[in-house]
């Protein structure tokens, strides 16, 4: 059985942990994954950073699939809403501290068979090693 991403667990982790050492935790997003509504005008090649941090936005919310909350760019108010699988990243302004993420596939899709792997066929098999 598949598992979900662990990504939403340790980015609220990661962004807890930097607000406990009074940093400001900055969100590197994909701006061009499906999906992503963020203001085009503060992307740069296809990224954008936010920051997170409870002065800087209301009402955040990082739950399985995607991370929302409503903010201000150039006293403009938007509202945020990056998926999960546009998340780069999550690191303190201050140091650069934090966690980068690896690109993940749609969880719905397998990962496509390679027909020339030779790699092990019929069921693992475990010996006694002395």
């Amino acid at each position: 059985m598949a598992m979900t991403s662990s990504i939403p667990y340790l980015l609220r982790a990661i962004n807890e942990w930097i607000l406990d050492n009074n940093q400001t935790p900055y969100l590197v997003v994909d701006a061009e994954v499906e999906g992503t509504e963020v203001p085009l005008d503060y992307v740069n090649d296809g990224q954008i950073v936010l920051n997170i941090s409870p002065t800087a936005v209301r009402g955040l919310e990082i739950n399985n699939q995607n991370v929302y909350f409503s903010g201000r760019f150039s006293g403009q108010a938007y509202d945020i809403f990056v998926p999960i699988a546009a998340v780069m990243g999550i690191i303190a302004k201050e140091n650069g501290e934090g966690m980068w993420f690896p690109r993940e596939d749609s969880p719905d899709e397998p990962p496509p068979e390679d027909p020339d792997d030779e790699g092990p066929k019929g069921p693992p098999s475990l010996r006694i090693v002395k």
